[in-house]
């Protein structure tokens, strides 16, 4: 096979731009008549910029606080826990990661008490933090939920 056999359509020439007004992209070169889109080097300067005028996001009032290094979690249910690993004696994020229930072993965990019925697993769970629910079902099924220090 050669580049000679290949169809017309998939090499495609670059427009040439500013070459008169005969060749359909002259004068403006497809920027447009005046304004900053037209000038060389000029971008609009983010989003949310109206020009010139005072932006959306700095009319609202701010309110609340909002932390620059946020501690996300990766979330597990008891339920699935007492589905994917049911006979397991210590249940560690190594083992929930062989599970297929969280992504990454190195991101902190917690688990949740999303469960229809009652927690049966008498295992030893090893987490980073627990919900309240979800620390007396583990508990009171004959477990233990330790936090790791991590």
């Amino acid at each position: 096979m050669n580049l000679s056999d290949l169809g017309k359509h998939t090499m495609r020439t670059r427009k040439r731009v500013g070459r008169g007004t005969g060749s359909g992209r002259g004068k403006t070169s497809g920027r447009g008549n005046n304004g900053s889109g037209q000038r060389k080097g000029k971008k609009i300067p983010y989003l949310g910029f109206k020009g010139g005028n005072l932006p959306y996001y700095r009319k609202i009032p701010k309110r609340g606080f909002t932390s620059p290094c946020p501690r996300i979690y990766e979330i597990v249910n008891l339920k699935d826990i007492a589905r994917a690993v049911p006979d397991e004696k210590e249940i560690t994020p190594e083992t929930l990661k062989t599970a297929n229930l969280i992504k990454n072993t190195r991101t902190p965990v917690k688990i949740l008490a999303a469960t229809a019925g009652k927690y049966s697993c008498k295992a030893t769970v090893k987490a980073d933090a627990f919900s309240s629910k979800a620390k007396t079902l583990i508990e009171q099924a004959g477990g233990k939920a330790e936090c790791l220090k991590r």
